[in-house]
Parts: structure tokens; sequence; C-alpha cells
């Protein structure tokens, strides 16, 4: 009965204890598969991965920037540049004809204006007439040249008349000093002197007469003076018509059929299409590499999403960070301010080598060029890439 009872009571035990075994024994396998689990769902992290996706790009980027900035610089701190020519006339008048309209594109040699021609046409018969009475008084001196020669050429012979009479009475007063009286001596000497007064009257005459008439033909002063009059009237009627000095546009046109238009004060604005250029402002740490004759990628911001072709035509060697702009000092480059001191810009001349562009380039538009400084077969597709995709980006901002 006892040992029914131990092994009652064993079995109990032995009940009461597997449980507590068996409550113990799955606790290991539960906390390796817990660790495992967070460790598979931190590498299943999307925002863990992007993140680290946006930073490895972030980095090549920063790193692609420091490397590029030297080798293939770019900017977008660019606008096309040209020659912006006041049309202005050399001669006064009201205005007769206008011949083109705002903002209209012209070629070279067009007409634009035209000046009432009336008072220069006048101007133009009156210095032919007064080169054709200039012609007529030089004949006049010309014929009183004639006289004055002749004159003197009368009054040398009349002084020869006179010595030979002279030499003769002494001769005779010589041989036989009775036969010629003191009296006819004495007047025979006189005349010689007169005669010699009278030719020195008649070639001061002469002189005179040639001094007034100056050189012959077209040499002659007056014909000079009269000739270059007429040529200015001539000149004056030419300039009553105005024209185009090249082929470009014209804007600014504010003034009407009846305006009085004032020598040498604009009428239009006249701008090249032929001398344009692109004026790129870059970074003093980035043109170390630019060289003239450098390819350039430009894009322009009134074509968007295409790309033209350029050339580095100079590099500027100095600005001027203070109110400069006038005609004989260094351009001027504004810089921006803020808590980092912003790298010093200088203007680097960019030529097109194409005429897709023509016509698009308005003057002062901005673009953004790159510049390839070399045969960098890494870099320069990646600049190449990078301009094609801001040709895009252009479309929306």
């Amino acid at each position: 009965m006892g040992k029914i009872m131990h092994s009652s009571h064993n079995d109990t035990t032995d009940n009461h204890q597997e449980p507590a075994t068996e409550s113990h024994a799955p606790d290991e396998p539960e906390t390796s598969g817990s660790e495992g689990n967070v460790q598979a769902s931190r590498e299943r992290d999307p925002v863990r991965r992007i993140t680290w996706i946006v930073l490895s790009v972030c980095a090549a980027l920063f790193v692609w920037h420091l490397v590029s900035d030297r080798f293939t610089p770019s900017t977008d701190q660019a606008r096309v540049r040209g020659f912006v020519v006041p049309i202005a006339p050399k001669v006064s008048g009201t205005i007769k004809q206008i011949k083109v309209d705002i903002n209209q594109l012209v070629k070279k040699d067009d007409v634009l204006f035209k000046i009432d021609p009336l008072d220069y046409e006048i101007a133009v018969q009156a210095a032919q007439a007064a080169l054709d009475t200039t012609g007529q008084q030089i004949g006049v001196e010309t014929a009183s040249i004639q006289s004055a020669a002749a004159n003197v050429g009368d009054n040398n012979a009349q002084l020869t008349k006179a010595q030979r009479d002279l030499d003769r009475l002494q001769r005779v007063a010589k041989i036989d000093p009775g036969a010629v009286s003191k009296v006819s001596l004495d007047n025979a000497q006189a005349a010689v002197e007169q005669a010699k007064s009278r030719l020195e009257g008649a070639e001061a005459d002469l002189e005179k007469a040639r001094q007034q008439l100056g050189r012959g033909g077209k040499n002659n002063p007056k014909i000079r003076a009269a000739l270059s009059a007429l040529e200015k009237a001539r000149l004056d009627l030419a300039r009553t018509t105005i024209y185009a000095p090249a082929d470009g546009y014209v804007t600014n046109l504010q003034v009407d059929i009846g305006h009085y238009a004032k020598a040498g004060q604009p009428l239009v604005t006249f701008l090249s299409d032929t001398e344009v250029w692109i004026q790129a402002d870059m970074r003093e740490n980035s043109i170390g590499n630019i060289k003239e004759g450098n390819p350039v990628d430009i894009l322009l911001d009134i074509a968007p999403g295409r790309i033209f072709k350029g050339q580095v035509l100079s590099i500027g060697f100095g600005v001027d960070k203070g109110q400069g702009g006038y005609l004989g000092s260094l351009p001027t480059i504004k810089g921006t301010g803020g808590w980092l001191r912003d790298a010093q810009r200088f203007p680097i001349i960019i030529k097109f080598t194409d005429d897709k562009a023509q016509g698009l380039r308005l003057l002062g538009g901005q673009a953004d060029v790159m510049v390839y400084t070399g045969n960098n077969f890494i870099l320069n597709p990646f600049g190449w890439l990078w301009i094609r995709f801001l040709s895009i980006l252009s479309y929306v901002y």
C-alpha cells in the first residue's frame, strides 16, 4: 500500500515536473527567432535603404561637383550680349518717310527713315552755282595774269629802248661833247629811270595776279574750296536717307512722320544680329583650366530643350566691384552676400559657332553654359548629360 502510494507520489511528482521542463525548453528557440526577425526587419526597412541611397547619391554628386567644377565648369549666370547702336541722323530735318516697324528684322543697307531732302537739294544747287562762279573768277584772274604779263613785256621793251637811247647819246657826247646837250642826256637818263619804275610796277601787278589765282586747274585753292562745298552739300543730301548699318533688329521706335529730327539725336535703337556673344560670369575658382577655343554647350532660356554650340573667345582679366560700366572702365560684376563669402566671378566671352540660334539670340536673354576644358572621357559625358537635363527642366522654370 505504501509502495503504491509512493509510486503514485513519484508519478505525481514526475507529472508535475515535466510540464516545468517542457515550459523552459521552448524559451531558447523563441529568443533566437526574435533576434533574427529584428535583423530581417532592419534589412527590409525601405526608409533605411532609401536614406542610404540618397546619401550615396549626394556624396557622389558632391564629389562630381568638386571635380567637374574644374574640368567641365558651368554657370547659369550668363546673358546674351551684342552691340546696341543708337541710330541718329547726321542732318536735321522733318521725317518724311518711315520704312521700318518696331522690333522688325532688317538687313544691311535697308532704308529706315527718309528726311525731307528739299533744303539739301537747294544747298547742292547753290554749291554747284558757287563752283561755276568760282570757275568764272578763276578765268578772270587768269586773264588778269596774262594782261599783267603783257604789261611787263611792254614795260621791259620801253626800258630797253630808253636804255639804248641813253647809251647812244652818251657815246656821241663822249666823241663830240658839244653835239649833245646836257639837258638831252638828263632827259634820256630820266626816261630810263621811269621805264625801270614802270617795269617794277608791272612785275608787282603780275605777281599779285598770280598770288590771287594761286595754283592752276583743280589744285587751285578756290576751286578746291568750291568742290569741297559741293561735295559736302551732296553728302548732306545723301544723309537724308538713313540705312541699317548691318543685319539686326530695330527697337524703341518712338517717332512718326512729321517729327523734326535733329542731327546727333537718336531716333531708334539698332541691335546687331551678327555680332552677338554670351557673357558667362564664372566663379574665379572654376576658370583655371578654361582656355580660348574650348567648346561650349549653350542653353538659351528662350529655346527650352535645345542646345547650341559655342566656343570660348576670351577670358576677362579684371573686374570692377565699384560703380563701373562706363566706356574705358572694367566690367562690373555684382557679387551676392551671405554668411559665406561668394567667389569672385569673371566674365568669359563665348561666341556662337553655328547659325541655329539666329533669331533666338535676344540681347539680355539668360542662358546656361557648359565648358569642356579637355578630352575628359568621364566628366565630359556627365556634363553633356547634365546640360541636356537642364534643357528639359527649362520647360518649367
